[in-house]
């Protein structure tokens, strides 16, 4: 099947052809839910009705994630471009067609982590549906192709074949926010900062050192003096509130040596 295909040995002006393979993660946990469901269901009724309701709901959950799961899936990136079926974009998509491709992360999530995500904004005058997000640091129109957490390999395999193909194309955005700025370790207790906030307005400053725009820089040095000038949200469980202080006096101070920085190359 194309999706259990491993690295094509094909070697082109780009280097080898990579099909991506689906994980079978998702798989597993419908057959899982499917499973405990009819276990459920087959134990001797009792009256049980909210173990009833709660076996039923696990195989339509399931049943629901297994059709997903076995639903066609391509990926392959070669030196002609990709070619990708999946739900909503089943076709080969040349270089020429392709302005950017982004990979990205999401904002945390109450302090965890979200899996990348590779985006795609179209050539000029090149249609492409659905528009489902927007590049992260200017707001063109893209599509989210992939969520690599659907795939087996790992985010650094899919950059490298990526750098490799698509070139000047292809923008790892994780690693060029953590060459501006670190992505700081905070320590989750009682009583700390709000954690998708201050996530929020750490990233909102890592993407202004990305952009190498003076103005995006000064908006977000502003708003990031202004959360901490009106007092961060806090919450029952959150980041501590020392730490957090340090990291964002760390982060305007980059946003400031970037600004100088602008004013003595001018």
């Amino acid at each position: 099947m194309a999706e259990d295909a491993g690295t094509d040995a094909t070697v082109k002006n780009g280097g080898p052809s990579v099909e991506l393979r689906r994980s079978r993660g998702a798989l597993v946990l419908a057959l899982v839910c499917v499973l405990g469901g009819v276990v459920l269901v087959a134990l001797p009724p009792d009256g049980a009705l909210l173990r009833t309701i709660i076996a039923v709901g696990a195989i339509a959950l399931g049943a629901v994630a297994l059709v997903s799961a076995l639903r066609p899936f391509r990926f392959r990136i070669d030196p002609e471009g990709l070619t990708i079926r999946r739900p909503g974009l089943r076709r080969v998509v040349p270089w020429a067609e392709i302005d950017a491709l982004v990979l990205d992360e999401p904002p945390r999530r109450d302090g965890r982590p979200s899996p990348p995500r590779l985006l795609l904004v179209p050539a000029p005058g090149v249609l492409m549906e659905p528009v489902t997000a927007r590049h992260p640091l200017d707001g063109r129109p893209a599509l989210e192709l992939l969520v690599l957490d659907q795939v087996r390999e790992q985010p650094e395999q899919v950059a490298d074949v990526l750098t490799r193909h698509a070139g000047d194309r292809f923008v790892d955005l994780p690693a060029l926010r953590r060459a501006t700025f670190a992505d700081p370790n905070l320590p989750a207790g009682l009583r700390g900062y709000q954690m998708d906030r201050v996530d929020q307005i750490i990233r909102r400053g890592q993407d202004a050192l990305v952009s190498g725009d003076p103005q995006a820089r000064r908006a977000a040095r502003g708003e990031i003096e202004r959360a901490c000038s009106a007092g961060l949200p806090v919450a029952r469980r959150g980041y501590g509130r020392p730490q957090t202080d340090t990291v964002l006096n760390a982060l305007v101070a980059a946003l400031a040596d970037h600004q100088t920085t602008d004013r003595e190359t001018a």
